[in-house]
């Protein structure tokens, strides 16, 4: 064997197994959160890899709203397979985009949503209810309603999220629609001597509540199980309002132009399966969309009176005013 030969023989022993091994890559676009080593997006990719024999890629970006930016900048070329962490909200501004398929699977006796929810493009994963969340060693005296918050005194310390850039942002903005209707505006207007300030993400204001920034925080009402579970304190608390609170259901979706469609469909299924959904209450902090058990920290969480939720076609029409006329009242 002359040394040419031998070159190429040695080449193939060692690329042959490389390639014989490499998996068919499913990627799916989610919000950082999701996707960090505290989420739920690790154990799911684990649960998943374990029966597709493939390689589950998650690529974080900075918000959900961000993730239907990013698809919709991309179009038909994009590399996605999936997009996970849209709301309601969203639903009807990415079915227009066209960019989606129908998921083909079935949610009849799979779900446990407060709602009835039936869509061909969109499975749910899980949901919840924005909530204002307080320090009850450090609060005295909490509002019992929207009414109360927004006439207590100016010294009230609120930090909230901005709705063009962040899903509780936009849950408040549409919380707030829904109970005063068209006197939002008014309503916008008692409340902006208490906000300190308005972030782009959830975790910006988060923090500076836990910092001691602010009195009260935009997050949801399942936020005080992740402190009774990680810190072991139950002294975050979230308010319960008499006039209810708006709903968050997150969903996922994939993409027309998938480039692994088999996977892809895989997938949406597996989302409403055990290997996804028991995660999700101690990892992303919600209420699993689907039939899994809740951990005990769970059982002294708020019951919302009343669960508050536009259409996905109303949110759609009436965005963009609606947020306009948050700037308005804000800035006068």
């Amino acid at each position: 064997m002359n040394i040419k030969s031998l070159f190429f023989t040695l080449v193939m022993v060692v690329c042959v197994p490389a390639f014989a091994s490499a998996k068919p890559v499913l990627t799916v676009y989610t919000y950082d959160s999701f996707a960090s080593e505290w989420g739920p997006g690790p154990a799911i990719e684990k649960a998943f890899e374990e029966n597709c024999d493939c390689d589950l890629q998650f690529i974080a970006l900075d918000s959900s709203i961000g993730i239907l930016g990013r698809v919709q900048l991309e179009g038909a070329s994009s590399k996605a397979d999936i997009v996970l962490g849209l709301d309601t909200n969203l639903m009807a501004t990415a079915r227009e985009t066209g960019l989606f398929a129908v998921h083909g699977t079935s949610l009849a006796g799979r779900t446990a949503l407060p709602t009835s929810f039936e869509d061909d493009i969109f499975v749910p994963f899980d949901w919840g209810h924005f909530a204002f969340v307080y320090d009850s060693t450090k609060l005295a005296t909490v509002p019992t309603s929207f009414d109360e918050l927004l006439a207590a005194p100016e010294d009230l310390r609120i930090v909230i999220q901005d709705p063009r850039t962040a899903t509780p942002g936009l849950g408040l903005l549409l919380w707030i629609k829904s109970v005063y209707g068209d006197d939002a505006p008014k309503a916008w207007a008692a409340l902006s001597p208490k906000i300190v300030t308005v972030t782009k993400g959830w975790w910006d204001s988060y923090s500076m509540f836990l910092e001691g920034e602010a009195d009260m925080v935009l997050s949801y009402s399942t936020s005080p199980a992740y402190h009774i579970v990680a810190d072991r304190t139950d002294q975050y608390k979230a308010a319960s309002f008499a006039e209810g609170h708006y709903m968050q259901i997150e969903v996922a979706a994939m993409l027309k132009g998938a480039p692994q469609p088999e996977l892809a469909g895989k997938f949406m299924d597996f989302i409403l399966e055990d290997g996804f959904q028991a995660v999700i209450p101690t990892t992303n902090w919600m209420y699993p969309a689907g039939k899994a058990a809740l951990p005990d920290a769970f059982d002294s969480l708020i019951t919302p009176a009343k669960s508050l939720l536009f259409s996905p076609d109303e949110v759609a029409t009436n965005k963009a005013a609606w947020v306009n006329e948050w700037q308005m009242a804000l800035t006068q």
